[in-house]
């Protein structure tokens, strides 16, 4: 997918007929090393608020919303095809995730990533108000 035009890319709300696409779609991404690791049982739970990104019948992008509580919430496996990325489809993505959490009421939404750059340029910060962060510790060795 080398020429495309933005407009030719749709979204929508992922369903249970697209596990299967949806796990080859992300397996590149998790053979890399960008994405963890989803068994189906996983991705069907990501499935109510998950959202794809289509351009010519096939999945080019993936986003999905866990929500963990009404306090929070976090962007799951998102991945866009390579010659698609910085084009604005995984923007939209998140962007369809953080307007769910809102419809849902949730406060906050959190993004656990390597590319901090791309969550900072859709509104994400390292702290919130209050100078709050969030801190991590890993318990599996790598």
């Amino acid at each position: 997918m080398t020429e495309f035009d933005l407009s030719s890319v749709t979204y929508r709300a992922a369903s249970t007929e697209d596990v299967d696409s949806l796990a080859a779609f992300i397996e590149p991404f998790v053979a890399e090393g960008r994405l963890l690791p989803r068994t189906t049982r996983e991705l069907h739970e990501l499935l109510p608020n998950g959202f794809l990104a289509e351009l010519a019948g096939q999945i080019v992008g993936f986003a999905a919303l866990e929500i963990y509580s009404s306090k929070l919430a976090e962007i799951r496996s998102l991945a866009v095809t390579l010659s698609l990325q910085g084009k604005g489809v995984g923007r939209e993505l998140v962007s369809r995730c953080v307007q769910r959490a809102e419809e849902e009421s949730v406060l906050e939404v959190m993004a656990i990533t390597s590319t901090d750059e791309f969550f900072r340029n859709c509104g994400f910060d390292f702290t919130l108000p209050g100078e709050r962060k969030a801190l991590f510790i890993q318990t599996r060795s790598t």
